[in-house]
């Protein structure tokens, strides 16, 4: 699973196994971090799951930060795709009668109100989910290079090409990359590209542009989550590869 924290190292897709930093509580966040501030600002698509509970529940208790609380619920959903119950969630410390019923209220009320014949986003939790989404590059004779804007689930927004090169050569700046990405409000970014040669392998001009795409995105907030390159052999990711 592409990480929803900056210091989480995914040693398998979907399953954190090991944090390389210790999370921050919520005292130690920025003003512009901390997930009230944040839907303010950026608006509720923006923030992961974990942020959205804690929005919810407002508060942690003595001695467990909101933070801590809200992770350990998240991590609670995500272990029971099918459905939690009162009873599982104040088995959880810091989660009291009054923050499980606030959980279980606001799941109800999202449940009445939404459409049933809104179209469903597409998760993305592997390299191999973007796939379909960049189905029509290969035989493609030109470089294509495309993003892929998602919010702070890791659900795809949309899905967009930002230029077209000649042969194999396409030249692609920043700027052209995340204008789409704030206006959609974006958490984060996928970037892919086409080899017409049909090698995998990632020349230096592809290092260097992930790596300048990488350091804007941490100036804005907008995580670079992966840069792919697809070609009729296959697809190459680059967070796979060590080289993000």
């Amino acid at each position: 699973m592409y990480p929803e924290e900056n210091h989480a190292i995914f040693l398998t897709w979907g399953r954190t196994l090991l944090l390389k930093h210790p999370m921050k509580k919520l005292r130690e966040l920025q003003e512009q971090d901390k997930p009230r501030e944040k839907i303010a600002h950026q608006g509720a698509c923006a923030l992961s799951d974990h942020e959205l509970i804690a929005c919810i529940i407002g508060r942690g208790t003595v001695g467990r930060d909101v933070l801590q609380v809200s992770r350990d619920i998240s991590r609670l959903f995500s272990d029971n795709p099918d459905g939690i119950t009162y009873a599982d969630l104040v088995r959880i410390p810091g989660v009291g009668q009054g923050k499980a019923s606030q959980i279980l209220a606001s799941m109800e009320l999202a449940r009445r109100y939404l459409r049933h014949d809104e179209e469903i986003r597409v998760k993305v939790q592997t390299p191999a989910d973007i796939l379909p989404l960049v189905a029509d590059l290969n035989g493609r004779r030109q470089e294509h290079f495309i993003c892929i804007t998602l919010n702070g689930a890791n659900e795809v927004i949309a899905t967009r090409t930002v230029t077209v090169g000649l042969l194999n050569h396409s030249l692609v700046h920043p700027r052209e990359v995340f204008a789409d990405a704030i206006t959609d409000r974006a958490a984060a970014v996928i970037c892919v590209h086409n080899h017409p040669s049909g090698t995998l392998e990632p020349s230096s001009q592809d290092l260097a542009i992930t790596r300048q795409l990488k350091d804007a995105g941490e100036l804005l907030g907008i995580r670079l989550l992966d840069h792919l390159i697809v070609a009729r052999t296959g697809y190459l990711s680059l967070k796979e590869r060590g080289l993000l």
